[in-house]
């Protein structure tokens, strides 16, 4: 059986979301939100590839992986600059299994209740 594959995106699902300009990113320590920390681990020990996604822009990768770390936030790979937009997850079906699941949380109130 292959690994599940987890694609979770970062400010309102890991981190505090703020409403602030992009700018403003670099001098700011974001707030990790409960229970993110023990989820990703839940997810490592289980094997998953853990993929953040972001809107932020790929300009932007160096400051962000640097807060990431700083809030011992890990992941096998960062996707950046995807836009702020609504985002669909289209995947086929094998052997009739259905292969992918969505999840959306409310923003700032993380992952911790995700069940996968």
């Amino acid at each position: 059986m292959r690994p599940v594959t987890i694609f979770c995106d970062i400010d309102g699902t890991l981190i505090y979301h703020q409403d602030a300009a992009l700018s403003a990113w670099t001098d700011h320590k974001p707030a990790i939100l409960d229970g993110t920390l023990d989820k990703l681990l839940e997810w490592d020990k289980k094997g998953y590839r853990i993929i953040l996604t972001t809107g932020r822009k790929e300009s932007m990768r160096e400051v962000t992986v640097k807060q990431l770390s700083g809030l011992g936030i890990f992941y096998d790979q960062l996707i950046m600059g995807i836009g702020g937009g609504p985002r669909v997850l289209i995947n086929d079906t094998k052997n009739g299994e259905i292969t992918a699941t969505a999840f959306v949380v409310k923003r700032n109130e993380g992952i911790k209740n995700i069940e996968i």
